[in-house]
């Protein structure tokens, strides 16, 4: 029973203890992780820029369904 326990709590701490030092670390972004997050940013504008014009057209058309 006691061995179980403390296989169970090595393996828990072997978990646990990467996780700490990651949360630990200072996040230091460089310049290509801001462009990423450029990138993101603007396809996701593009891609809801899209939806409305796509909504736009079908409310202008008197669709039923205006979702796109």
């Amino acid at each position: 029973m006691i061995k179980k326990f403390a296989k169970a709590l090595s393996l828990t701490a072997m978990m646990v203890l990467p996780l700490t030092t990651l949360i630990g670390c200072d996040r230091d972004e460089g310049g290509m992780e801001e462009i990423g997050e450029n990138m993101d940013e603007a396809a996701t504008d593009f891609a809801n820029a899209v939806e409305d014009t796509c909504e736009d057209a079908k409310e202008s058309a008197n669709a039923e369904n205006t979702n796109c």
